[in-house]
């Protein structure tokens, strides 16, 4: 009766409200959308989509784009943001709350972010590298009179160059130069791990202190960088756009932008590119956004939400294509070189084609470091999202030894310097094949593909998308449309299986620079990141059913009920009052 009294006078239940308090919530929707869009708004905006929409036809790789998002990416988006929503539990106990059978998938994700964790921040310290060297008083990769230029070293701007920019007959760029022996001071092989270098592990260092910071607090002090964190580089971006769309022949790099070419799309490899770069973009898969969607209050139109930030994501990525394109327009023209000479996608984008590009340009060291500073921040928001996730589900599985007291913000500090440590492997001078192993077996597609396979029929045919539909509708009001439900039971699954497929039947040997091919044993290494991370998944299939008693199939059955006060706990959890019906006075009280 007592909790009906408090439904009825819009107050929670004494011990819900306690526990709720402790766990936190966003102290503004604002929060909550800034924190999604730093989360999902990343590199891959900037450095993947440009390069991915001028190679595979221009406007006409929008087709399988939209496709992929349709199908895939707004239908897992929706689900992962509401199922965080609906049962208020982080990475792995929400799926525990929906289907104890598969929590594992919820180790796997958090596996992933651990790792993911380890390996990227690694480009946040040499871009901060980079945005220090940017207050010199001359660009340090703008000349070749530095002690690591070699005697081939030439400085491009002086040049007309048919060839490939980059590697002019017998010589080399000052830029690449400052990115291979300054920088990265890279090695022949990952075989020659050499020194760590000490700037670089400051850089790491400064990175990580960044990162705890903003998570320390939990939702508290997320919520509240945020507000410089996933603001700051949209108006950098608008910064670079306007400057990019008044440089002289950035209508030419433009036309190469967006030019379709509908031939294209007979390759099979574009509507490849056009599914990962869905995944690579929209966080899908990897925990974070059930972890930040879990801070909502219960009564929060997730559903709503999810589309306008799926909009603003891809919406960025399409913007940032003009801020790349002019300014590869721009540096074509000044340089007297056809377009695909200077277009480049990942890092090669960010540390050597866009320093290039800004020595070109007047006021050099201003342009530098309003780049970097983007840079820094839109790698900020997703690792700062990623450690959010990790320590979110460790608090949820063990609220009582993690929340009390100061114990939260030791656990913290205990995994970033974890993290930091190995990564001081990526800062050595084998770095860079180690990355490059880390993000080809372990945040590659193929993984994430898997997961999404899993969650969509998970919640599609086991929990069941009419369920889920109706748990979305009794948190906002109204069910979300059927084809999201129809995405989830067939569309999804199909597609994802189709591409993994393909993926799997065109797979090569990994490369480091399409040259380098990495020893026996690296392979091995990236096989087993990746299989660290999808075992757990049928190991703790195996684990819930030997745990179960009965013959098989009601191990099954048992095992993936949902918990039986998940309704109830979800409303709770969500500090929220459930108003009572005028017919609840005229029955007896029923708990």
């Amino acid at each position: 009766m007592a909790d009906s009294l408090c439904r009825l006078c819009h107050l929670p239940p004494k011990t819900t409200s306690q526990t709720v308090e402790e766990r936190g919530k966003w102290g503004s929707k604002k929060e909550f959308i800034l924190s999604v869009a730093g989360a999902i708004i990343g590199l891959g905006n900037v450095w993947r989509f440009p390069y991915l929409c001028y190679k595979n036809g221009g406007g006409a790789f929008f087709i399988p784009y939209i496709l992929f998002l349709v199908t895939c990416g707004i239908p897992l988006f929706v689900l992962e943001i509401a199922l965080g929503q609906y049962t208020s539990q982080g990475g792995i106990m929400c799926w525990r709350k929906v289907c104890p059978l598969f929590e594992g998938i919820g180790y796997a994700s958090q596996m992933i972010i651990f790792y993911g964790n380890i390996s990227y921040i690694v480009i946040l310290a040499w871009a901060f590298l980079y945005f220090f060297s940017s207050f010199s008083g001359q660009l340090p990769w703008a000349t070749c009179n530095n002690t690591w230029n070699t005697d081939s070293c030439v400085v491009l701007n002086n040049y007309n160059i048919t060839a490939n920019w980059t590697f002019p007959v017998n010589s080399s760029s000052s830029v690449m130069e400052f990115w291979q022996r300054r920088v990265l001071r890279i090695s022949d092989g990952i075989e020659a791990i050499g020194n760590i270098q000490w700037d670089l592990s400051l850089c790491l260092l400064l990175a990580w202190v960044i990162c705890y910071f903003c998570v320390w607090k939990g939702v508290r002090s997320t919520g509240k960088a945020t507000y410089i964190t996933a603001t700051f580089p949209f108006v950098m971006l608008i910064v670079l756009f306007i400057r990019g769309m008044t440089l002289p022949g950035a209508l030419h790099g433009i036309k190469y932008y967006l030019y379709p070419n509908p031939a294209r799309l007979a390759d099979p490899q574009v509507w490849m590119d056009a599914g990962t770069q869905i995944f690579y973009s929209y966080a899908i898969c990897l925990g974070c956004l059930t972890t930040l969607g879990s801070y909502n209050k219960y009564n929060n139109n997730c559903y709503k939400d999810s589309f306008y930030l799926c909009l603003l994501n891809s919406g960025t990525s399409f913007i940032s294509g003009f801020a790349i394109f002019s300014v590869l327009g721009y540096m074509s023209q000044k340089q007297g070189v056809d377009i695909h000479s200077v277009a480049e996608s990942g890092p090669g984008l960010v540390f050597i084609v866009y320093p290039q590009a800004v020595t070109l340009l007047p006021w050099p060291q201003v342009w530098s470091m309003c780049f970097f500073l983007m840079i820094i921040l839109l790698g900020v928001d997703g690792q700062f999202a990623g450690l959010e996730s990790i320590m979110t589900s460790l608090t949820d599985i063990y609220p009582s030894q993690i929340r009390k007291g100061y114990r939260r913000e030791f656990f913290l500090l205990l995994i970033c310097a974890i993290c930091y440590v190995f990564g001081l492997l990526l800062v050595t001078e084998a770095g860079a094949y180690i990355l490059q192993i880390f993000d080809h077996y372990v945040c590659s597609g193929p993984t994430l593909l898997l997961m999404a396979i899993f969650q969509s029929v998970i919640i599609g045919w086991i929990y069941g998308a009419e369920r889920f539909s109706d748990n979305i509708a009794d948190m906002i009001g109204y069910k979300p449309l059927s084809l999201i439900k129809y995405c989830w039971m067939y569309s999804t699954p199909l597609i994802c299986s189709g591409t993994l497929v393909f993926l799997i039947l065109r797979h090569s040997p990994l490369r480091f620079n399409n040259s380098y091919v990495y020893p026996w044993w690296a392979y091995w290494i990236g096989w087993f990141l990746a299989m660290s991370s999808l075992m757990l998944i049928p190991v703790t299939v195996v684990y819930k059913l030997a745990k179960e008693k009965g013959t098989f199939w009601q191990r099954v059955k048992s095992s993936s009920r949902p918990a039986d006060d998940l309704p109830v706990m979800a409303k709770e959890m969500a500090n929220i009052c459930v108003p009572l019906r005028v017919s609840d006075l005229d029955r007896p009280e029923q708990q």
